[in-house]
């Protein structure tokens, strides 16, 4: 899937600038990542349950 295709969204805590976060694109199998700052750049994209751990670690954190 081409990254034109996917809806990105960023946090609404990224900052007035919006330029220092991450944004995501969920799909049916993942969730993709990119880095907000450069968006022609590679993504990444890690399996919904991959995700769902990394975030409530981070929650806990």
């Amino acid at each position: 899937m081409s990254t034109t295709e996917l809806a990105w969204f960023k946090s609404s805590h990224s900052g007035s600038q919006g330029d220092s976060c991450i944004e995501v694109a969920v799909t049916e199998q993942a969730v993709c990542v990119r880095d907000s700052k450069d968006v022609s750049r590679p993504h990444f994209a890690v399996c919904r349950d991959g995700w769902t751990e990394f975030v409530a670690f981070v929650a806990g954190a």
